[in-house]
């Protein structure tokens, strides 16, 4: 019995809820657009400084494949820090092996 009054008690609250309006804007009047940024920042090409550099937990793994795990994870995201060293990616194993490693589990991660 005192779940059947629970429950019309619940069915009440939630009528009366969905009831409520809602202020919505004038159709007539345009919704305000920010203004663009008048400094368009980009970044610069080569790698960043590493003050500037995303911070990943690495530990145990050589800096060269702690960078290019950056480079690669950052490049799947596809954020303002990705970037490809392309020289470095030729001729460096530990950082091809971490841009790669980075890059897939990364990209693994945004699907």
């Amino acid at each position: 019995m005192k779940t059947g009054r629970v429950n019309i008690v619940l069915i009440m609250i939630a009528l009366l809820v969905g009831c409520t309006t809602i202020k919505r804007s004038d159709p007539a009047q345009p919704v305000p657009v920010p203004a663009p940024d008048p400094i368009v920042r980009q970044r610069p090409s080569g790698p960043l400084p590493p003050s500037t550099r995303p911070v990943y937990n690495l530990a145990g793994y050589p800096e060269a494949a702690q960078q290019g795990y950056i480079d690669g994870c950052e490049t799947a995201k596809q954020s303002a820090y990705g970037f490809k060293d392309k020289k470095r990616y030729a001729a460096d194993v530990q950082y091809q092996m971490g841009w790669n490693d980075g890059f897939s589990i990364c990209r693994s991660k945004r699907k």
